[in-house]
């Protein structure tokens, strides 16, 4: 039996584990439902004092331990890895260069991780040949990427999921960028945009965001997954014409109540990470999503933790 406590999400310590490797707690797919269930991730660094720890451990799925039966139990999971692949990556335990070893792969095969955005503050942190390496490793080890001005497109039962990434932590969207997400929206059922953006250790996000969310849903965008605050943040509810915000306080329960048509998630947190010295940037979200003909039908947010260095729970 698993006990379950309920406690704050602003105060949670994190000593429910309701899903480890191994575990009786299963979730299962849509498949028969002719539903598609996608998984949201935040922020994934492999490198610095993770790489470190995988290193000494000698084990590979050490990030992912806990929630890879959980992870794997849907049929997409997409997540912002922050860090490029390269070979011989240094060891180091501080600074903000980052990058991890091609055994990493193995991390987040391990992880059930399908797809993730590459396009981030981190991304060139070992230059053109980094950027490089990165995108071929992760083409061998079969793991999807976007960033690169490329759609990935994802057919599950007789829907067609699109995804796409970009980074404005230093550039804003351009009218490209736009034309990118309209051109793209054509091509698929469900268009998911992974955006890099905002202020780290904000709980809210800025008003260009908001802005920039509304000319990307405008143009097709339906599912924004953001990244980079390190922080969770609210989210934008978005039905035809009507924006509805719920800070993150509330959005549990808002999205428990509220359909939404499109949504907004300005920061999802850090799902593996090391920044192990403040107890929100040791939390994140999974978020669930349900979707198919009569379009986005469940939206559900999982609570993480990361107890461990780089390595999160899940928590209720």
């Amino acid at each position: 039996m698993f006990g379950v406590l309920i406690f704050s999400w602003l105060n949670y310590p994190g000593e429910t584990r309701l899903f480890k490797k191994g575990g009786l707690l299963k979730f299962n797919t849509n498949s028969e439902t002719g539903k598609v269930k996608l998984l949201l991730g935040g922020d994934v660094m492999l490198g610095r004092t993770v790489q470190n720890v995988i290193k000494t451990g000698n084990d590979n799925t050490y990030p992912f331990f806990q929630i890879a039966d959980f992870l794997k139990s849907y049929d997409l999971v997409f997540v912002n890895l922050e860090n490029p692949i390269v070979k011989n990556c240094p060891s180091t335990s501080s600074g903000f260069k980052f990058c991890s070893n091609p055994e990493s792969l193995e991390s987040l095969k391990y992880g059930g991780i399908d797809i993730v955005n590459i396009a981030n503050n981190h991304t060139g942190n070992y230059g053109k040949t980094g950027f490089v390496d990165t995108k071929n490793y992760l083409s061998d080890g079969g793991i999807s990427y976007v960033g690169d001005g490329n759609l990935v497109i994802k057919q599950l039962n007789d829907e067609k999921l699109g995804f796409l990434g970009f980074d404005f932590t230093v550039n804003k969207p351009s009218p490209a960028d736009y034309e990118l997400v309209k051109k793209s929206d054509s091509e698929v059922d469900f268009l998911v945009v992974a955006i890099h953006w905002g202020s780290e250790y904000k709980k809210d996000p800025n008003e260009y965001q908001r802005q920039w969310a509304k000319e990307f849903i405008e143009n097709g965008a339906d599912i924004i997954a953001g990244s980079h605050p390190h922080w969770v943040q609210g989210v934008d509810c978005v039905n035809k014409d009507k924006w509805e915000y719920f800070d993150r306080e509330l959005m549990d329960a808002k999205l428990a109540s509220n359909p939404c048509e499109k949504i907004v998630f300005y920061s999802l947190g850090n799902l593996v990470f090391d920044q192990m010295w403040s107890e929100e940037t040791k939390k994140g979200l999974l978020v669930e999503l349900s979707l198919g003909e009569d379009g986005m039908s469940e939206i559900k947010t999982h609570k993480i933790y990361i107890e461990k260095i780089g390595q999160p729970i899940i928590v209720e």
